[in-house]
């Protein structure tokens, strides 16, 4: 696996402020694994997660690439180990946590109606390595978090029986630019939703898959329009001097050329335009634009944290989180 075929645009966020305007928080870490420990790795290799997890929310940890590497797992009460079902890895924004992710966006809620596995990676220093210059500390130690991703999938899959025509990747921010780079980089997912997010670094040859973007007109953090964001909302300090990522209907008018798609169906219902197309062996591609909305998760709650900061409030007219599992359900992976 190439861990780094992207040499060109740069996304950090810096400061606290800067990477909490970017949808994130400093949320605690992780609590110690419930559901087994792993042993030190001898190699530099992968060590497995040594038990199930059970059901309800757990968190564990494997090594990869040499560094001890943390997440959290949500099964719902039906899953059985034996029996295939969906999976969902959520990938947090900058400075978040996978344990801030399955709080504030509300998959464990979705998954119990559906009857799927929600997985929350950790990022190291939290942030998502994407290219080898974006982002933070993660990309300046060359932390191969696509290698991350995959290996917990797989090794997740050997305990509780994940459908390999089911796997669904979810990004917010820094977690959507991986999900991409994740895209470009692999054939694992069926289908991919990016949230106030962009693309970052090459992609000549990906593989076929589907995706839906979900994008405000007002983020100034990943702008819709794209190009380089801003740290805060005061339309000061860009965010940062090398972020030229594309726009939103660029950004998803390169993933219809991948996906052979017919022309798109557009309709408008208050402040939400969504366009939809339809694509070779079954798959889609969607865009959803929310007028107004700025850079946050759509249908998730306000915290105390965003009040205090006078953060951009989540737009209420669209459930990014219902919206992308009814997007996942309607892809699987073509036969």
């Amino acid at each position: 696996m190439s861990r780094f075929r992207r040499r060109s645009a740069v996304l950090i966020v810096t400061g606290v402020l800067g990477a909490l305007v970017a949808g994130c928080t400093s949320a605690p870490d992780p609590a110690p694994p419930t559901s087994g420990t792993t042993p030190p790795a001898t190699d530099g290799g992968v060590v497995a997660p040594v038990d199930t997890p059970p059901v309800g929310s757990s968190a564990g940890s494997i090594t990869v690439d040499g560094y001890e590497r943390t997440y959290r797992v949500y099964r719902p009460a039906g899953v059985a180990e034996t029996t295939p079902v969906p999976v969902v890895v959520m990938l947090h924004g900058l400075l978040g946590s996978g344990r801030q992710a399955e709080s504030w966006y509300g998959w464990n809620a979705v998954a119990d109606q559906h009857g799927f596995v929600v997985v929350y990676p950790d990022s190291r220093n939290r942030a998502w390595a994407v290219t080898e210059e974006c982002c933070g500390a993660s990309a300046r130690d060359g932390v191969d978090d696509v290698g991350f991703v995959l290996t917990l999938v797989e090794s997740l899959g050997q305990r509780l029986s994940f459908d390999p025509d089911r796997h669904y990747l979810v990004g917010m921010s820094n977690g959507g630019m991986l999900a991409y780079r994740i895209a470009c980089d692999s054939s694992t997912f069926a289908a991919v939703t990016g949230v106030a997010t962009t693309m970052l670094g090459d992609c000549p040859a990906p593989e076929p898959i589907s995706v839906l973007h979900i994008h405000g007109t007002a983020d100034e953090t990943i702008p819709y329009t794209g190009g380089p964001g801003r740290r805060d909302g005061t339309g000061n300090g860009r965010v940062p001097d090398k972020a030229d990522g594309p726009a939103a209907p660029d950004l998803v008018g390169r993933w219809r050329q991948v996906d052979e798609c017919g022309a798109a169906r557009t309709a408008t219902e208050g402040s939400v335009t969504t366009s939809v197309a339809d694509c070779a062996a079954g798959r889609g591609v969607t865009l959803i634009t929310i007028d107004g909305a700025g850079h946050q998760w759509p249908g998730s709650e306000t915290t105390a944290a965003g009040r205090l900061l006078g953060l951009d409030p989540p737009a209420t007219e669209l459930d990014a989180t219902a919206t992308s599992w009814q997007f996942f359900a309607a892809h699987p992976r073509p036969a």
